[in-house]
């Protein structure tokens, strides 16, 4: 990996650590999450443009399909979070949602396609155990009716990030969507998807989630987009296997967050099983 698409990965990880962390602080729910969005459109409309202008970039009707695929996939990837934080810690439902998707494509490709994974990824599988053992006492528990609160959450979310990463993989190195573009677009279907659904839980949702949450729902809004971007832009040039293990140094910045800021119980422990998962993913990866 080039020093450059370290320096943007390792940005992009302590961006999206953050919006995390407001989004924790926040009081969530459907209309926060379509504010989110709506805001973040606004916000990013004139730097989309800007790289469109910029690049000369051509739509093509085969465009939409990754657009449309991401834009619903990140729409249950959000609901699913906020559920999580709104049941759990910062520093349980972070760890274990972006150690889900690794770990979940390495036992489909042993299971269903025949692969044969080396030493190295099957250390990095082990070690991400260990880690969700330390996080929850036992991995059995996340299955269980006595698992952490939001670790059910937490592992639908894990799902959901292992399917939007190769979607959105597929936009903007095969398609070559401009990553700016790409993720505006997907931000304004997301909030054609979102509304409706806030609206139905609750008619005043975007009013009250206002204002409650409105600094939160703006920082999101910047971060959020940012950390991504920032993420696409490092794909566009770096294979996905440097990138993804990489950007996973959020769950420490996560679990430090959550442990220092919030005060969440068991700080060592947390702060051990998040290290441990952040190197056993690297290890998935690599291996």
């Amino acid at each position: 990996m080039t020093a450059a698409a370290l320096a943007l990965v390792l940005a992009a990880a302590l961006a999206h650590a953050t919006w995390n962390y407001f989004l924790k602080r926040a009081r969530g729910g459907a209309g926060f999450m379509t504010l989110v969005a709506a805001t973040a459109a606004v916000i990013w409309a004139p730097l989309a443009a800007g790289q469109w202008l910029y690049v000369g970039y051509e739509f093509r009707l085969v465009h939409l399909w990754p657009i449309v695929v991401s834009a619903l996939v990140h729409t249950v990837y959000f609901l699913l979070l906020d559920r999580g934080y709104r049941h759990g810690d910062l520093s349980v439902v972070y760890p274990l949602a972006r150690a889900t998707g690794p770990v979940l494509t390495i036992g489909v490709a042993i299971a269903f396609l025949g692969e044969r994974p080396g030493a190295l990824a099957l250390a990095g599988a082990a070690l991400v155990i260990l880690g969700a053992y330390l996080l929850t006492g036992n991995p059995l528990r996340l299955f269980s009716r006595d698992r952490p609160r939001g670790a059910g959450f937490a592992l639908l979310t894990g799902c959901t990030i292992a399917l939007y990463t190769v979607v959105d993989k597929i936009a903007v190195s095969h398609y070559l969507i401009p990553p700016i573009v790409f993720d505006w677009a997907c931000l304004a279907l997301r909030v054609v998807t979102l509304w409706p659904i806030a609206t139905w839980q609750a008619p005043d949702a975007l009013a009250a989630s206002w204002r409650a949450d409105r600094r939160w729902i703006v920082l999101v809004a910047i971060l959020s987009p940012l950390a991504y971007i920032l993420v696409l832009t490092a794909m566009a040039f770096t294979p996905v296997s440097y990138v993804a293990p990489a950007r996973e140094l959020s769950i420490l910045f996560a679990a430090l967050m959550g442990t220092r800021f919030l005060k969440e119980a068991d700080a060592r422990r947390r702060l051990v099983a998040a290290s441990l998962i952040v190197a056993g993913i690297a290890g998935l990866a690599l291996g």
